[in-house]
């Protein structure tokens, strides 16, 4: 069944503006919710902060008012969606427990696009950022149980396992390797169009949660993890911000950010389960039609285009649908594991040169790897419960990554 946002009536801007009460929603409960409701909301919030923030961007490069003011309309809605996406979240889920969400996300998300992707380059960066966050996600879960005593199936359910990726020492590569090259709008699918647009904004909301509060983690080992891993957030925020069509006008950027929302909400809301959640979902895709309504007709009078214009065919793409994708995980895991990054391309480290800027990178970064942050996590639980923590339906796909009492920092990092 096909659904063109651009068909449907949209309620009028003025009628969509929510009072405080309709910001205060009643969280979810952290203990008896589905994973995946956690998830999407961590999703859409990521995904409302990148509409802020984008047309902030567009407000500062605009010089004309009247387009600056109708700017300031949606994204002062945007911004009211974006705290009442936040406060789902209850006060009593800690900085920690949220991170298991944050991580389950990337890898969920990032497996389920990189099935689907069409275009052979954007289906490479999806497939290489997914074993760096599976592995932040093992990290996280081994000082979850170190701090707390709490294992991370109570936040991740049974759909995702806990088993090292490609280590996440072996990350830290030279800027120069981030980037890579753009999608063209005018003639890539829509699937690489929204795909390159959803991942951007997840892993940049990863990205500014941790930068901005793992500072406040209790203890310094938990700190310097956080710090650790969010300076890897930033690469994936390079590497898949690089992939966005740099070519698209102000107008074209903030049609197609609204028409990515409008299919993000239509997704979240055929996905959701939690039935109080799922009323917020319609409510909030109600909102968004009027926002992509209102780009449209921005874009009809500042720049003498029309919707079909940057988006040929407005029927959504298949819905995103959240699923456990465990094999797929274990296949690239299997198959990639190796894989570094030179420039635009990828290259297995046995095969890279040994003057090439990841090694510089990595011999100022990570002079001493045994007081690697991510490294001394797993050695400090295997200390105290004589093995690192897991959740494996089998053995794990990579015989260097199998023993439970010693973390390997090689693989991915040393030929």
């Amino acid at each position: 069944m096909t659904f063109n946002p651009f068909n449907e009536k949209p309620k009028k801007m003025e009628s969509i503006i929510m009072n405080w009460n309709m910001l205060a929603p009643k969280p979810y409960n952290k203990d008896e919710v589905d994973p995946y409701t956690r998830v999407r909301c961590i999703l859409m919030n990521g995904t409302e902060y990148e509409a802020v923030w984008s047309k902030h961007h567009f407000n500062r490069h605009a010089d004309n008012n009247d387009v600056r003011r109708e700017v300031a309309l949606i994204r002062r809605s945007e911004q009211q969606q974006q705290k009442l996406i936040s406060a789902l979240k209850p006060a009593d889920e800690n900085l920690l427990e949220t991170t298991m969400g944050y991580e389950q996300l990337a890898v969920d998300l990032t497996a389920i696009l990189a099935q689907r992707a069409k275009d052979k380059h954007v289906k490479e960066a999806l497939n290489f950022a997914l074993l760096e966050d599976f592995d932040h996600l093992y990290r996280y879960a081994n000082l979850l149980e170190t701090d707390m005593g709490e294992h991370a199936e109570k936040y991740v359910g049974d759909y995702t396992e806990i088993m090292p990726g490609r280590p996440t020492i072996a990350h830290h590569r030279h800027p120069y390797d981030s980037i890579k090259n753009p999608i063209d709008n005018k003639i890539a699918d829509p699937i690489s169009k929204c795909d390159v647009m959803i991942i951007t904004a997840a892993e940049q909301q990863t990205m500014n949660y941790y930068m901005n509060l793992g500072a406040f983690y209790k203890n310094q080992m938990g700190r310097e993890l956080y710090a650790e891993i969010g300076m890897v957030e930033e690469q994936h925020v390079s590497q898949y911000g690089s992939l966005i069509d740099p070519n698209a006008s102000m107008c074209e950027d903030m049609l197609m950010h609204e028409y990515v929302e409008c299919y993000l909400y239509y997704s979240m809301l055929n996905d959701e389960t939690d039935k109080n959640i799922k009323q917020i979902w319609e409510m909030l895709f109600e909102q968004e039609l009027a926002h992509l309504h209102q780009a449209v007709k921005m874009i009809r009078t500042y720049e003498k285009k029309d919707w079909s214009d940057v988006i040929p065919d407005g029927n959504f793409p298949k819905l995103i649908s959240f699923h456990e994708n465990k094999e797929y995980v274990r296949s690239v895991l299997g198959r990639t594991v190796t894989l570094t990054a030179d420039r635009e391309k990828y290259i297995d480290i046995s095969k890279l040169s040994k003057t090439a800027n990841f090694y510089k990178y990595q011999n100022k970064v990570n002079a001493k790897p045994k007081e690697e942050a991510g490294h001394v996590v797993i050695e400090q639980h295997i200390d105290r419960f004589g093995e690192d923590y897991r959740v494996q339906d089998k053995e794990h796909p990579v015989k260097a990554l199998r023993s439970r009492t010693e973390d390997n920092f090689t693989i991915g990092r040393q030929a």
